[in-house]
């Protein structure tokens, strides 16, 4: 079994919440955080602000050319006054993390936080060849970023993929290549609805407005597998550790007799970004940012996860080509884009997301992935329905209605997500300088993606009323069996009413010496009356039901010879 992270309380352990310590790792908006609005609501200054300062006195010791008093810094806290969203950036630098975990925080974890470094700078040359320069501390990208050598505008085209982010590495890029900073907003946090309270709400943008933006944004979801509820629970505390808001939202579509028991799916919130550097004059070079989220290490990508982007190769090619990592998205996103075809790479500064295309592959297979899994539970949900013994196994016809919930519940959400990326990325024409679009081959994709995802969402609604009627029916049966048990109870009470009338019309007789001839009249008298009563009774029941049935065949008949 996997060993429990350092720092693992069992005091905390809970089979609903992940590894609560160390603090660090709490997730914003859970029961374990309390209350997230610490830090102000929307609707009064934020309260982060000195606290801030605090931390900067701290880490005065551990200062470098890029850190949160930087120009970047001073930047943002110049744009609250007009732009106030941008404010919750500043928080996130102030914080070195999400703003709602500041009070989780150490120095110790701040430190780390703060100069967190994974970037890796692939350049590419006219002549199709890509080198890659990988990064991991800030002041070798600093020094990077700044040296003669590395001018960044006498290059074919660069691009830095980021794997996180981290105050440093923000001001570091932002500070050197004038970044929008709403590239950088829109990245830091992942939210599907928000209360009217919360300060990182992000209002979109005026179509008019965002289409001039030289960024793109894409939400998308990964499937994982999880053996285990402790292994869930692991997950759930990595996710944790990231600076950018992410999760694991437990799925919850167990089976009996097909899935391990206590195995479940863990759907991760994800999200990728590039921004592009609007090129001034005599700029011919093409500069990118590429912004990928770290990868869950535990647990296992669902069925081996998505099929690799390129054909097999022929058995004559040999050594067989390297394949993606499969270890995390930010290698595999290199993988691919350094795999661009030499007209791809000539083609970069005429349609910048080229860079971009890989990843929006990698995205597409993921959501491909998804839909199988989605697809699968559902007709799983469906076996359950047409098979009652499973039904008692899984908690009955209630549960599988939970489950449909969440299903259509997501539904909608996948289709907006996808429909975000073909409309604001696939078909974003303007983002290049020339009619030529290479991204257009994956709108095909998409649009099949699209479409699934409503079929999906159709089925779960006939499902849904599949399920509805099975248990009117159900229902109804129960109904029946309760009509047929109250009438037992009254052929039972009608049997005893004659029976108890003549006993208490006898029992005015004082002389119990007469009791002998009094249950010859008894009998004699109650047994006729009695058979008679029951007689009346069907009878008058039975005409009733046979007038009801007259009045509706005669309606009915109306009815008709009226149509």
């Amino acid at each position: 079994m996997t060993s429990k992270p350092d720092g693992w309380n069992p005091a905390f352990h809970s089979p609903w919440t992940p590894y609560l310590s160390p603090p660090s790792h709490i997730l914003p908006h859970t029961l374990e955080a309390g209350d997230s609005y610490y830090i102000g609501d929307v609707y009064e200054p934020s309260r982060i602000g000195q606290s801030g300062e605090l931390i900067e006195k701290r880490l005065l010791p551990f200062k470098h050319p890029a850190t949160a008093s930087g120009p970047y810094m001073r930047y943002l806290e110049s744009l609250a006054q007009g732009w106030p969203h941008i404010s919750y950036l500043a928080d996130f630098m102030k914080v070195t993390a999400a703003p709602p975990k500041q009070k989780f925080l150490n120095d110790q974890d701040r430190r780390e936080r703060a100069s967190r470094t994974k970037v890796a700078m692939l350049t590419f040359e006219p002549n199709a060849a890509v080198h890659r320069d990988d990064f991991s501390n800030i002041i070798d990208l600093y020094y990077a970023l700044n040296k003669s050598q590395h001018k960044h505008d006498d290059v074919h085209a660069r691009l830095f993929v980021v794997e996180d982010l981290s105050r440093d590495v923000i001001e570091a890029l932002g500070a050197r290549f004038d970044v929008d900073p709403l590239f950088f907003r829109g990245h830091i946090s992942d939210y599907m609805w928000h209360n009217t309270r919360d300060p990182w709400v992000e209002l979109p943008d005026l179509d008019i407005i965002s289409r001039k933006r030289s960024y793109l944004h894409i939400r998308y979801v990964q499937t994982r597998y999880f053996r285990s509820e402790d292994s869930l629970m692991r997950a759930r505390w990595e996710a944790g550790g990231f600076n950018v808001l992410r999760r694991v939202d437990k799925d919850g579509n167990w089976v009996p007799d097909v899935d391990i028991p206590k195995s479940d799916v863990g759907l991760v919130r994800s999200r990728t970004s590039l921004w592009i550097r609007p090129n001034k004059p005599g700029e011919k070079g093409v500069l990118g940012i590429l912004l990928v989220d770290p990868t869950v290490s535990e647990g296992f990508p669902i069925w081996g996860g998505y099929r690799n982007l390129v054909d097999c190769p022929s058995m004559t090619v040999l050594p067989v080509p390297r394949g993606p990592s499969r270890i995390s998205t930010f290698e595999d996103v290199i993988h691919y884009t350094s795999a661009l075809t030499p007209e791809e790479i000539t083609s970069i500064p005429r349609d910048p997301r080229l860079l971009f295309k890989k990843t929006l592959m990698i995205v597409g297979a993921e959501w491909s992935t998804l839909v199988k899994y989605a697809t699968t539970r559902l007709t799983q949900l469906e076996w359950e329905i047409e098979n009652p013994d499973l039904q008692g196994d899984n908690g009955g016809l209630q549960v599988t209605i939970g489950k449909l919930h969440s299903w259509r519940r997501r539904f909608p959400i996948f289709r907006t997500l996808v429909l975000e990326v073909l409309e604001k990325v696939v078909k974003r024409e303007h983002f290049a300088s020339s009619p030529e679009n290479h991204v257009h081959d994956l709108r095909s994709d998409f649009e099949i993606l699209l479409s699934n995802i409503e079929n999906l969402q159709v089925r779960a609604d006939r499902i849904m009323s599949v399920v509805t009627a099975v248990m009117s029916i159900e229902e109804s049966k129960k109904a029946f069996e309760q009509n047929r048990s109250l009438a037992r109870l009254t052929w039972l009470a009608i049997t005893f009413a004659p029976l108890s009338f003549i006993t208490g019309l006898f029992s005015m007789n004082s002389d119990l010496l007469t009791l002998v001839e009094t249950f010859r009249v008894y009998f004699a008298v109650a047994l006729p009356l009695t058979a008679m009563v029951l007689l009346l009774t069907r009878f008058a029941n039975v005409g009733l039901e046979n007038g009801w049935r007259k009045l509706f065949l005669y309606r009915w008949m109306t009815r008709t010879s009226a149509k």
